[in-house]
């Protein structure tokens, strides 16, 4: 994994409206990144969002990180990424 890249420059910013992008990194902040980085995407743009994603992590981190984390990710996105991956289905929000 690169851990020298500008998020600031891979990622919307308004993804990271709240905090200075700039000062992420990609390995200490993936917790922070892989959710923000899903958190807007839509059924349309979930490819490009998630192929962006697979540059930096892999499949694993962005499951488990996922199912954990506190970020308001749909049940939808959720679902895209469990069909992408192969995985059980896992929802942020209970049915």
């Amino acid at each position: 994994m690169r851990n020298k890249i500008d998020i600031s420059k891979v990622f919307p910013k308004y993804v990271f409206w709240d905090m200075d992008s700039s000062k992420l990194s990609l390995k200490r902040d993936k917790v922070i990144i892989i959710p923000r980085a899903l958190y807007a995407t839509t059924k349309d743009s979930f490819l490009k969002d998630i192929k962006l994603l697979e540059e930096y992590y892999s499949k694993n981190e962005i499951v488990e990180i996922l199912k954990d984390t506190k970020e308001n990710i749909s049940n939808e996105v959720c679902e895209l990424v469990s069909n992408r991956y192969g995985t059980k289905p896992f929802y942020r929000y209970a049915l």
